[in-house]
């Protein structure tokens, strides 16, 4: 019988709320269709965010949203972005389809968005193609409280109090689409162009985070941090889930074999070692400061839905993501103390996003349900949670062709918030078997248990504009509290949530 056993005795911290942050790119429809329909349109809006999704993005309590890019984010310039929009230049999305944009939003667009959502706002830097002047000259029009050519500025274009911008990306992937740099070369800008980004307020000190590595590449983030870890405050990394490791072949987000579920489970479990060992690395060469990780893109990526635009990178999201979504947040409550951020890529209609948008019609994805489930972490006392499950051998796809690894069958995670309350979040990714697991809950007294819980008949359910609910939470009256102990009776193919008081 599977066990686990959460450690009340012994925490790693407070779990980050900024683990749970998004990304919104420039990239198909994500800003313009999914987030952005302008203040003429017929879809209801407020100062033109669509209703419909801010308000189901508001009940997800989002922490902090990136933007602009992604790769976009290295094209673009933020003047372009701003003043009246009848007046802003448009320019041709040249990263994602070559498709023309209007630049009705920009800068302030964004924090409109973002007070909206009543999330912090994270922007990534133009250092592949733009300048140091152009950066530090946006950093003081947001962030300029008095009188200075860029505050003047904000104020011409209807904005008088700073925005206070905290999170600021010194670029995006360096080491591709944001330069193609060389790991030394990237350091050295990195060095420079923090020089200039400067806080305009002891109450708002700016937050740099550096463009980091891409997956294991730790010559990259062991140079950044040598020669410009005394510079910046945090350093990135991007991991995405791939089915396949061939690029051009990724695999359906939609059809796809029991094999593949369980190799994209466990190549979501990588997370962990990259983690791991980006973070020795870090501790290594901070020299005493406190240097975070942020892994601002993560997710699954697949190929693109048939007839879509290929440069949109639209695709399905069915309970295999739930999973990918809920084992990738345990992973980031396990090491709370290192992550300081994390952005699922992306917000809306893009790769692993929480919704789907058609002209006036919306879709909540499985993903969007596992972080509304999930949310009680946020601001909670990690726990530490042992689990002895059933493992099954998978097919690995990465190193070697055919090579056999393991994949736990059973996943969790445990909080405690600041109530008193216990939130234990269970996975059960098996599926043929039920579990019925038993919870220790040495030293802790409680005495009811509610739960809600994610669960499908079969694995490639998801929810469409014609059936947008086939996937969504009900109520879990499969718990049951008694002497210290929790026993839980999991079906197939589960996600649980409990509360226990």
């Amino acid at each position: 019988m599977p066990h686990i056993f959460i450690n009340t005795n012994r925490s790693l911290g407070t779990i980050d709320p900024n683990i749970y942050g998004q990304f919104s790119e420039h990239l198909g429809r994500c800003i313009y269709q999914g987030l952005y329909v302008g203040e003429s349109a017929e879809i209801p809006n407020i100062n033109g965010m669509r209703c419909d999704v801010i308000k189901a993005l508001k009940a997800l309590h989002i922490p902090v949203l990136r933007w602009p890019g992604g790769c976009f984010a290295d094209t673009y310039h933020w003047r372009d972005g701003i003043g009246p929009q009848a007046q802003r230049k448009t320019i041709v999305n040249t990263n994602w389809g070559g498709v023309s944009e209007d630049n009705s939003f920009g800068t302030h667009e964004f924090m409109e968005l973002t007070r909206q959502l009543g999330c912090e706002a994270y922007f990534s830097g133009n250092v592949g193609s733009g300048t140091v002047q152009e950066f530090s000259d946006w950093v003081e029009y947001c962030n300029m409280g008095g009188v200075s050519p860029m505050a003047s500025l904000r104020r011409e274009n209807g904005r008088e109090a700073p925005f206070n911008v905290k999170y600021w990306g010194i670029g995006n992937e360096a080491w591709g689409c944001g330069g193609n740099m060389r790991a030394e070369y990237y350091a050295d800008l990195c060095r420079q162009y923090s020089t200039y980004l400067r806080s305009y307020s002891p109450d708002h000190k700016i937050y740099k985070i550096a463009s980091g590595a891409n997956v294991d590449d730790y010559h990259w983030t062991r140079t950044v941090l040598e020669r410009a870890g005394h510079v910046i405050d945090a350093v990135s990394l991007h991991y995405y889930t791939l089915p396949h490791q061939d690029w051009q072949h990724k695999g359906s987000a939609t059809e796809f074999t029991e094999s593949e579920y369980y190799t994209t489970l466990h190549k979501t479990l990588r997370m962990e070692e990259l983690v791991e060992n980006h973070s020795r690395i870090i501790r290594q060469f901070a020299g005493g400061r406190k240097i975070g990780l942020a892994v601002d893109e993560w997710g699954t990526w697949y190929d693109v839905e048939p007839g879509t635009n290929p440069g949109f990178l639209y695709q399905q999201n069915t309970m295999r993501d739930a999973f990918v979504a809920a084992l990738s947040l345990n992973v980031f409550h396990k090491y709370t103390d290192r992550i300081k951020m994390a952005n699922i890529a992306q917000i809306a209609n893009v790769l692993q996003s929480m919704i789907l948008t058609k002209e006036d019609k919306m879709v909540l994805t499985p993903s969007y349900y596992v972080f509304q489930m999930y949310n009680v972490h946020q601001d909670a006392t990690y726990l530490p949670a042992e689990v002895q499950c059933e493992h099954k051998m998978v097919r690995a796809q990465m190193g070697r062709d055919g090579e056999q690894r393991d994949l736990p069958m059973l996943a969790a995670t445990a909080s405690k918030a600041k109530d008193g309350a216990v939130h234990i979040s269970l996975s059960n990714v098996d599926l043929k078997e039920s579990n019925e697991v038993t919870v220790d809950l040495a030293g802790l007294e409680l005495k009811t248990v509610t739960g809600q819980m994610l669960t499908v008949k079969d694995i490639a359910d998801k929810n469409t504009f014609e059936q947008p609910d086939a996937v969504k939470p009900v109520a879990f009256k499969g718990a049951k509290l008694s002497k210290g102990k929790l026993v839980v009776k999991m079906p197939p193919m589960s996600i649980v949530a409990l509360e226990l008081k």
